[in-house]
């Protein structure tokens, strides 16, 4: 078996250390090399041609950012953040998806031990492996058209819900499809696999692009029409009933499919208590995470919906969901909100 290739850049010898050491004992992996700055990191990719490159965003001499920005413009690799668990390091690790990056990491700390983080980059690193990396420049962002508008005014009641599953190449998945829908789309719950704090700063840019509003998830917060709430980095979060109310209860656990938040964990829930009344959306993503929820949900009576292979950045969580049999329809990304649309 052909081993994945790894270039580790960062500035601190023992973060270089322990991502070697832990990655190391993966049978299909191979670190072979490290770098202390994007200076020694540009002529070692060039000698060792790695498949997968690990990026930190702060460090000394050239950014994280810039340095990524000249590699996905002259010599594209799929390349994971490697950032801080701040509010700035989540703040940075979105900048650099913008820019080109296929994942994001946060280093082991409080929040994540050494052997969670290995677990989740070992399978980043596979995901990021797969990913057909294009040279990329950053593009001006576009603004909320609302196609799927007005006409979904009837369907402006708790009684309807959206649930949506996604992974590798998600962020920038789910800011094409929910920039898509209007005010009047019921409430929507998304799982992102994501660290925590960097959640909180994906859903203010994707509030502030779309005409919903988007929020990271409290516990309690309602599911009502127009927002979208993302389960927070670190939690799982589930769907729960109350009379004719929609809530959410974000909760620790353990991992799901090595995630946590888990979509199967969403998908399960919205089963139980949303049943014909829900609809389900699974994107890119490595993985079956979602795959088995999906099932459940189709078994309680609702429609889902799965993004189609060409448009997917890793054509994994969709594929599993489709084999197993939980998908009603598979869907160019760009058509999700229309066929969600035709389904409410």
């Amino acid at each position: 078996m052909e081993k994945i290739r790894v270039l580790v850049v960062d500035d601190s010898a023992v973060v270089r250390k322990v991502f070697s050491e832990e990655l190391s004992k993966e049978a299909d992996i191979e670190v072979v090399g490290t770098a202390p700055d994007p200076y020694v990191a540009r002529d070692r990719i060039v000698k060792l041609k790695p498949d997968v490159i690990t990026l930190d965003v702060e460090m000394p001499r050239m950014d994280g950012i810039t340095f990524l920005r000249k590699l996905m413009k002259h010599y594209p690799l799929p390349v994971i953040i490697v950032s801080s668990l701040t509010r700035k390091g989540g703040a940075l690790a979105l900048e650099a998806i913008d820019s080109g990056a296929v994942e994001v990491v946060c280093k082991p700390g409080e929040a994540y031990s050494v052997g969670d983080m290995s677990v989740q980059l070992a399978e980043k690193i596979r995901a990021a492996a797969r990913v057909r990396v294009r040279k990329h420049t950053v593009a001006p962002t576009a603004v909320a058209t609302g196609v799927v508008s007005s006409r979904l005014s009837l369907a402006e009641s708790t009684n309807k819900v959206i649930a949506i599953g996604a992974s590798t190449g998600g962020t920038e998945a789910l800011k094409r499809v929910l920039m898509q829908f209007s005010p009047t789309i019921p409430g929507i719950m998304v799982v992102q696999h994501m660290p925590a704090k960097f959640t909180a700063s994906f859903a203010e840019r994707l509030d502030e692009l779309c005409q919903i509003r988007v929020k990271e998830a409290c516990d309690g917060d309602s599911v009502v029409p127009g927002t979208a709430l993302i389960a927070p980095g670190n939690y799982h979060m589930v769907m729960r009933r109350s009379g004719a109310r929609y809530y959410v209860q974000v909760k620790t656990g353990p991992l799901v499919c090595h995630q946590r938040p888990a979509v199967d964990v969403l998908f399960n829930s919205v089963a139980a208590y949303g049943g014909a009344n829900a609809i389900g959306v699974i994107l890119t993503g490595m993985g079956r995470d979602g795959a088995q929820g999906m099932m459940k949900m189709k078994e309680a009576g609702a429609k889902n919906i799965a993004q189609d292979e060409k448009s997917c950045v890793v054509f994994g969580m969709p594929k599993e969901a489709i084999d197993a049999g939980g998908v009603d329809e598979v869907v160019p990304l760009d058509g999700i909100p229309r066929r969600v649309a035709k389904f409410l």
